[in-house]
């Protein structure tokens, strides 16, 4: 059975040298990052399972090495950081990671935290949801691929713009509330402020208007959002 292989992007070598021989121990296949300014080529030619991913690094911080990683990877990013403000936490789920681990941190959490992505991604379950899609009307997204068919374009998304997506066309023309996209977005809600949720869904709807997708995302005062499809688009 393959080993899952995780990538650390650390520049304390110390830290990050304990943290893979822990990880070692639990029979993953590590790798530390060894030149910043090659990291996603080092990414690329490792194709971890997941990333551990700090925000301090040289010249460029962890929110930045995020974005630029999610243009290859939908794989688990987790970023893990001294940093214990809740921007700091918000910035890190904004900019496309999964979860948030606080330094010093109690490696018990750290590996159940893995684990759980590992599971959620890869396990069992996953491996039989093969191709997923969500069709309504000539709208189809494409779950893994994260991309939104039209009839003339393929629209790339983020993960937080497709697991929008998927909530509110999966079940449109229902309302959705806002503590369910709370939930599916975030694994711990306790440190996401309500206008997280506002950005994400503003930038989702950008994306439609970019593509002239005239299908539309309404807001139900008090209730939630509901996906609306235009007539042109059944």
């Amino acid at each position: 059975m393959e080993k899952h292989r995780i990538f650390i992007v650390e520049d304390d070598t110390k830290i990050a040298s304990l943290l893979a021989d822990t990880l070692r121990k639990y029979q993953y296949d590590v790798q530390v990052i060894q030149n910043f300014d090659a990291l996603i080529e080092e990414f690329t030619a490792f194709q971890p399972h997941l990333v551990l991913l700090d925000i301090n690094l040289p010249a460029y911080d962890g929110y930045y090495w995020c974005r630029q990683l999610r243009q290859h990877t939908t794989c688990p990013i987790l970023f893990i950081s001294a940093r214990s403000g809740e921007m700091d936490q918000i910035f890190a789920l904004e900019n496309g990671g999964d979860d948030f681990i606080t330094k010093p941190f109690n490696y018990e959490i750290v590996l159940a935290k893995i684990k759980s992505h590992l599971r959620r991604t890869y396990g069992e379950y996953a491996a039989r949801q093969e191709e997923r899609t969500i069709k309504l009307g000539q709208l189809t997204l494409h779950l893994e691929r994260m991309e939104l068919h039209t009839k003339v374009d393929e629209v790339p998304l983020q993960k937080k713009e497709c697991i929008i997506l998927a909530l509110l066309m999966g079940q449109a023309p229902k309302v959705v509330s806002r503590e369910q996209l709370l939930e599916e977005l975030w694994d711990d809600q306790a440190f996401v402020d309500e206008n997280t949720l506002n950005v994400n869904m503003t930038r989702v709807r950008k994306k439609l208007a970019d593509y002239h997708i005239q299908s539309t995302i309404e807001t139900v005062r008090g209730a939630g959002y509901r996906f609306t499809l235009h007539e042109e688009e059944y």
